[in-house]
């Protein structure tokens, strides 16, 4: 039997609700910004890009039209993987179900073909702001159904052990998830989320062995797809750590502005190219998002690259 090289899923985050140019002058943040970043992203080797947006001033926002904007000229630039935030804007009397104008455009064929749902409730300090996201079993269930009749891929961020629990044990028996089920663990939000959880290794391979063993037992029918994110000075080891134990890896600028101590990044891709270059130096190989699709179960892009295959 031919020996096969593991595909490894690289996602790209670019942009957060949290840092801006401020912290870092490369960061993108308008939509023509964005989009240049994610196709340089995707030539250095990324397979998802995950995107937020920013209004005129540059503050996070929940605009459907401007994510429109952003998704539709990505897909006319490359065949990346799109995958919205449904994170609520950081402002003042943020609620809940701001986040969801990700799912609200003028034109369906600019919807992501995945979106992602946080199932965690915390308590988040930024500067002066402190707001508690009400991520609730009642809530996700709702929403999570709405990006499932869309046609949208569910990538469930979880921050803590319990939010695992409610993923398996309440909402994937709701049957609002499609096999495989998508995860990605999220290490070291501790310092601004009250109930996140810290980055160590013992509490990542604590993760990747929770979601295992709570899948297993809600008889998910696929294997999961786990990506490891971590926040801050974390990013680096703690990813490839998380690689290093089956996971797909997360980077960019909206978890770590600088790619090493206190020198800032030069642009996404630059960040995106050292993952490439480890998965490679450790002899496996960047998933293509032609190949991703295939494994979450997502439809290919028809021709052009410009619209989903299932709108």
């Amino acid at each position: 039997m031919a020996y096969q090289k593991r595909k490894v899923v690289l996602t790209v985050a670019q942009t957060g609700n949290f840092q801006g140019k401020e912290q870092n002058p490369a960061l993108p943040e308008q939509p023509a910004e964005i989009i240049d970043s994610a196709y340089d992203c995707y030539n250095a080797g990324a397979t998802i890009v995950h995107v937020h947006a920013r209004n005129k001033a540059g503050k996070s926002c929940n605009d459907g039209n401007i994510f429109a904007e952003i998704n539709c000229g990505i897909r006319a630039k490359c065949p990346i993987i799109v995958q919205n935030s449904s994170a609520p804007a950081t402002r003042d009397n943020a609620e809940t179900d701001d986040g969801l104008g990700v799912l609200e455009m003028n034109d369906p064929a600019c919807l992501p073909e995945m979106c992602s749902l946080d199932c965690s409730l915390m308590t988040t300090t930024w500067g002066d702001l402190e707001f508690i996201y009400m991520w609730t079993r009642k809530w996700l269930i709702k929403t999570a159904q709405r990006i499932k009749d869309l046609g949208i891929k569910a990538e469930i961020e979880v921050f803590d052990p319990t939010a695992v629990e409610d993923v398996f044990k309440y909402l994937y028996p709701a049957g609002v998830f499609d096999d495989p089920v998508s995860l990605t663990l999220v290490m070291g939000m501790d310092k601004v989320s009250q109930g996140a959880i810290s980055c160590t290794q013992e509490n990542i391979d604590y993760m990747i062995q929770l979601c295992r063993s709570n899948a297993a037992e809600a008889g998910v029918k696929k294997p999961i797809d786990l990506t490891t994110m971590a926040i801050g000075a974390n990013q680096l080891h703690g990813t490839v750590f998380g690689m290093l134990r089956g996971t797909g890896i997360r980077t960019g600028m909206e978890d770590n502005i600088n790619y090493s101590y206190h020198v800032p990044a030069k642009s996404n891709a630059q960040l995106v190219e050292r993952i490439a270059r480890i998965i490679h130096e450790l002899d496996m190989e960047v998933a293509t998002p032609e190949e991703a699709r295939d494994m979450l179960g997502i439809p290919q892009l028809t021709p052009g690259c410009k619209v989903r295959a299932n709108t």
